[in-house]
């Protein structure tokens, strides 16, 4: 280990949140990364929703284009200082906020992965109970009743569901490197099966790529190709904020950029070419169309898609679960407290906090889940303004490894005992101004992240250039 790194302080790190020495991940560990991230029910769903926005197929392939390069940008400018550093996103976060106050966007993310864990694992649970019932229908009984507003089979699937992610986490990354290689893969064989038997049944001339039951014209046109490009970039906006958490595994910023490419335009595209071929067969051959694959899979008169399916979804959930919404607040809850959570006591506070709100409830509730997650998802559109600036514009693309971990005044990120207020005001002025387009000016709601962002970044750069601490800042000497 680096010389100037032997005096790091323990209220600031541990085994999990010191600087990666081993990074060994290819190219294809981000490719799989991604991969893991686009291929689950919530991905399938939302790329076929787009082709029913009224617009020409053509349109919406420019559109998935479009937004999806969105994400590889960002992907790659959130992923240059975990890299580079060998750090998690909650250490990145201590160059803008602070080696203290970077527990403020830490649990922003931690939380905003703790709902997101619990839903998914919720809507994981469907293909277990699918399976279940296929072997054992005699289990539609415990259907019938209810604890806490879940079936007793569906508390089986979810506890199935929680326990297998849990089981996965528990060794560590090794382990979850080798799910993400493997699930993300997994899909696309289950999708060729499913696409395959569907279009044997329907025939090609079944099948179109304008799902929409009107058409748009004019300005219409234009407007609804503007709301997908940012709904594609919104959808990813969580994963790419916390991506140096994967990052910083690559070997090199050439492997990470190869993994991104390949992963988010290459693989978006296909993946969403093969949803919506799935979804339109689904009209044919059902007489209406079905935008949920599990449902899908459901349908369909044959035993081994039908097990097939289950099965990689199952997979697949775990695999995005894992990636999106487990990692994260694993390294963000050991911020808070290196020496009392690890990485590995983090993700069980995230799995136990994820069972405890009952995520069934929430999403059954439209209402709740709306005002929960968006009021939470209002504040990741400025966390991207803030840190990207810092370390773009400010700080030029610098750091000294040595002072993330350093809890003195000596350290360049201690700021004001260890919290930068400028970029705490920062995120206040974009998260209002981001909960205003969300729930007063609805108009422009689809476009949050992107205006809060830019709000963020214009507010943070003006006072940290009214500062006389950014002076010393930009003129550092920095060790990378």
């Amino acid at each position: 280990m680096n010389k100037q790194l032997q005096s790091m302080s323990p209220q600031l790190s541990n085994a999990d949140l010191a600087p990666e020495t081993n990074q060994q991940w290819s190219w294809y560990s981000i490719f799989a990364f991604w991969m893991s991230d686009v291929h689950s029910v919530g991905g399938y769903v939302f790329a076929a929703s787009l082709f029913a926005l009224g617009l020409a197929g053509w349109q919406v392939f420019v559109c998935l284009l479009a937004g999806i390069m969105i994400v590889y940008l960002f992907a790659n400018l959130m992923g240059t200082p975990g890299q580079k550093a060998g750090v998690p996103f909650p250490v990145v976060c201590r160059l803008a906020f602070g080696v203290k106050g970077a527990n403020i966007p830490a649990i922003i993310r931690g939380c905003i992965a703790v709902v997101w864990y619990g839903i998914q694992t919720y809507l994981a649970s469907s293909s277990f109970i699918i399976l279940a019932l296929y072997f054992f229908p005699d289990l539609k009984d415990l259907q019938s009743e209810s604890f806490v507003g879940l079936s007793y089979l569906g508390w089986m699937g979810f506890l199935f569901m929680w326990i297998a992610q849990a089981l996965v986490f528990m060794f560590g990354m090794p382990m979850i490197r080798k799910v993400i290689d493997y699930s993300g893969p997994a899909i696309y064989v289950a999708m060729f099966a499913l696409c395959g038997f569907m279009l044997y049944h329907t025939g090609w001339g079944a099948i179109h790529f304008n799902l929409s039951s009107h058409s748009l014209v004019g300005w219409d046109n234009v407007k609804e190709m503007v709301i997908a490009i940012a709904l594609v970039a919104g959808y990813f906006a969580g994963p790419t904020l916390n991506f140096s958490d994967f990052a910083r595994y690559c070997k090199n910023k050439k492997q990470m950029k190869i993994g991104n490419l390949l992963g988010l335009p290459l693989n978006f595209i296909v993946f969403s070419i093969f949803s919506v071929l799935i979804v339109s067969a689904s009209i044919p051959m059902f007489g209406q169309m079905i935008t949920d694959p599990i449902k899908t899979v459901q349908m369909l008169d044959s035993a081994t898609i039908t097990i097939l399916g289950a099965l990689t979804f199952i997979l697949a959930t775990i695999g995005i679960n894992i990636v999106a919404n487990f990692v994260s607040p694993a390294f963000d809850f050991s911020n808070i407290a290196p020496q009392k959570i690890s990485f590995k006591c983090g993700g069980f506070i995230a799995a136990i906090a994820s069972l405890l709100m009952t995520p069934w409830n929430l999403f059954n509730n439209p209402d709740m889940i709306h005002y929960t997650v968006d009021l939470l998802a209002a504040l990741i559109g400025p966390l991207y303004g803030i840190v990207l600036v810092d370390y773009y514009k400010i700080r030029k693309q610098k750091i000294h490894l040595a002072d993330l971990y350093n809890d003195t005044a000596s350290g360049q990120y201690w700021y004001n005992n260890g919290w930068n207020t400028r970029a705490i005001i920062a995120l206040i002025i974009a998260g209002c101004a981001s909960i205003l387009t969300s729930f007063i000016f609805t108009e422009l709601a689809n476009f949050s992240l992107f205006i809060s962002g830019a709000v963020a970044a214009f507010s943070y750069h003006w006072l940290m250039l009214k500062s006389t601490a950014s002076i010393s800042i930009m003129k550092a000497e920095a060790n990378l």
